[in-house]
């Protein structure tokens, strides 16, 4: 079962990386042609005009679309841990202690997801849209519902793995 839950939380964190990476591409994208049109409109002084529209809301979208797939990648290693009350604490019980932790995420990924759901839901029966480029609310809120549960799912996988299995995972410790 430790490998079957290993495994999966693989394979959902290389997808989860491919999402994040592409949202960040493009969100490179867009900046670097927004910036490079209006720079170039200045310099002809607006002989050539072309603009990016929309692109504060295309970067915001995806910058929530990265953080989101980012997050869910990468929920096993990017904890800091300040040892306080755990100082003292065997190594294995501060393993399982760790695992108890990501419950935490996992409760925060369902609430997000469901959150998210109603709003998806709601955006999709009123047509609601973006406000400069027109685009409907409903499959962004679901992409980022979808992207909620990931995190949820995986932080659930390894809060189990860290419970029950004692699997250590990479923490940083604020020291």
């Amino acid at each position: 079962m430790q490998s079957i839950l290993s495994r999966a939380s693989h394979w959902l964190a290389l997808f989860c990386r491919l999402v994040a990476g592409v949202a960040l591409i493009s969100l490179l994208a867009v900046t670097i042609a927004d910036v490079s049109t209006r720079y170039l409109s200045k310099l002809t002084e607006g002989a050539i005009a072309f603009r990016v529209s929309g692109s504060v809301e295309l970067v915001s979208y995806l910058m929530l679309f990265s953080l989101l797939a980012a997050m869910a990648a990468n929920v096993e290693k990017s904890q800091v841990v300040v040892e306080a009350f755990s100082h003292g604490l065997p190594a294995p019980l501060k393993t399982r202690l760790h695992g108890v932790y990501l419950l935490g995420f996992a409760a925060l990924g369902v609430v997000l997801f469901f959150g998210l759901l109603d709003s998806a839901a709601s955006a999709a029966r009123h047509g609601e849209v973006t406000q400069d480029l027109r685009i409907p609310m409903g499959p962004v809120y679901y992409l980022a519902a979808f992207l909620s549960i990931l995190l949820g799912i995986r932080s659930a996988i390894h809060a189990l793995l860290g419970m029950l299995f004692g699997v250590e995972e990479e923490v940083a410790h604020g020291e």
